[in-house]
């Protein structure tokens, strides 16, 4: 899940790199599509020994659909919304994760837990202001706030739903059909953008992007939230999200963007704080 957070935070920072330059939905869709080819190459010889695998394709559906809303009602959020106030609003996402685990799994977090994930939120939101509380308390809900709930709760569901619906299959194969139901519920949001969009004038860089978002920010992660959500309470699997902030700022280093101030720090050592109590306990 370190691996993961690592991942994730990359998307942002080269996400960043692109703006404007092609519709999020449409890099989307093509992300989606990538990762179905790459991973349908590598499951197929699983697949021609059998088709058990695809027993139930209903829990391919739902389970793409976690992410794949999470991205559209995000975009849709992100009209009327400063990315900011949303970032904010994703460090609910462990505890609405830890919610799910309950009623789906039966999961119950410790004290501990519980104190790690709150000492975690207090990092990523202090990461994400910078230590500015004035900002913080200009936080505001809006539509777009309202909106991108909506998609954090989708994609809270994921960790507890993978490990419900998980069954027999090689988790190549788990990996791509989940894939390929994300992209199912994807195209037809990203229909019309599909359809308009200039292709001759992308630029590779965009390109490269959208090829690290498929490779490593999709197929990558869903393989790693795959394995830790088969042998750790789902609360903990979501709790590491809290390191992403942490991993953007290295990330912007890497790239030459500036190294963390003082008031960062704060925020990072208080997500390590956090990690620190989440590995020393089992519940």
């Amino acid at each position: 899940m370190m691996g993961f957070a690592a991942l994730v935070a990359g998307s942002f920072a080269f996400g960043a790199l692109i703006g404007d330059q092609m519709s999020p939905l449409v890099v989307t869709a093509f992300r989606f599509t990538i990762t179905v080819v790459l991973l349908g190459v590598l499951a197929w010889p699983a697949l021609r020994k059998g088709r058990e695998a695809f027993n139930a394709p209903w829990r391919y559906l739902v389970l793409g659909a976690s992410p794949a809303l999470y991205f559209i009602f995000m975009f849709e959020a992100l009209k009327t919304a400063p990315a900011v106030s949303l970032s904010v609003e994703f460090t609910l996402t462990p505890l609405v994760t830890g919610v799910f685990g309950y009623f789906l799994l039966n999961q119950i977090p410790t004290r501990r837990v519980l104190l790690a994930l709150l000492i975690g939120a207090l990092g990523a939101v202090w990461v994400i202001f910078r230590g500015d509380l004035s900002q913080l308390m200009a936080f505001h809900i809006g539509r777009g706030e309202v909106i991108f709930l909506v998609g954090m709760t989708f994609y809270a569901l994921y960790a507890p739903l993978v490990r419900r619906l998980k069954r027999d299959e090689p988790p190549v194969v788990f990996t791509f059909a989940i894939t390929l139901g994300a992209l199912v519920v994807t195209l037809p949001f990203a229909f019309k953008g599909l359809v308009t969009t200039d292709y001759s004038a992308v630029p590779l860089t965009v390109w490269a992007v959208v090829f690290y978002l498929a490779v490593f920010a999709s197929a990558a992660t869903f393989s790693l939230i795959q394995f830790a959500t088969l042998r750790l309470p789902s609360v903990k699997v979501m709790a590491h999200t809290y390191l992403i902030p942490s991993w953007v700022i290295f990330w912007q280093l890497v790239m030459g963007n500036g190294g963390p101030t003082a008031y960062d720090m704060i925020g990072v050592a208080l997500t390590v704080l956090a990690l620190v109590l989440l590995l020393k306990t089992q519940g």
